[in-house]
């Protein structure tokens, strides 16, 4: 009996975790259930209680909040206050996430090794700024080569045929900030008066 009423009190959590969640977001349920393909009302009665939470429910909004699931159903709190980021390995790079927001811009630590073999241009929505942190990288934008050394930045609109790897047999480390619908990062060379 006790196990049970630990279950149903992890229930009841959730949905005013999700409230907050999507408050902390600036989403609507409107927005939201753009973003996730669940209902407006069935995120409603998500948020007040009045709908069990399921994986079908969840699984879509740790997406679209960008967290794991136990964060949603309230893993234990283990005092600990820093951030556990989660990197993800594909295809010889490592992501390392920055942002946690869905949608506008979002920020990753990139490691590239080395690969064998000719690079692969590929285009894709978005616009991408990157800032070179170690090692030396090579950027193929189009037509053009460049090498960049750490310190440097580029951006691009990636609708232009590119790839980004290390200019050597070493690693290279960058920091990117990737917009889907274009968006542009904003930079200010000296402040304004």
């Amino acid at each position: 009996m006790r196990r049970m009423d630990e279950f149903e009190n992890v229930l009841a959590g959730v949905g005013p975790r999700l409230r907050d969640l999507r408050r902390r977001h600036a989403l609507t349920l409107a927005a939201l259930a753009e973003l996730t393909g669940i209902s407006e009302s069935t995120l409603s009665r998500l948020e007040g209680g009045g709908r069990k939470p399921n994986l079908e429910l969840l699984l879509p909004l740790a997406r679209a909040y960008n967290v794991p699931l136990d964060e949603l159903v309230g893993a234990p709190e283990t005092g600990d206050p820093r951030l556990h980021l989660r990197p993800v390995t594909r295809d010889g790079m490592t992501y390392v996430p920055l942002t946690r927001r869905p949608g506008g811009l979002h920020a990753h630590k990139l490691v590239i090794s080395p690969t064998a073999g000719e690079p692969e241009l590929r285009t894709h929505e978005g616009y991408e700024w990157i800032y070179v942190l170690n090692g030396r990288f090579r950027l193929h934008l189009g037509d053009r080569i460049l090498v960049m050394a750490p310190g440097e930045v580029a951006e691009f609109d990636t609708h232009v045929p590119h790839w980004l790897g290390p200019d050597n047999d070493q690693p290279v480390e960058l920091l990117v900030i990737f917009g889907k619908q274009g968006e542009r990062a904003h930079l200010r060379a000296r402040p304004t008066s």
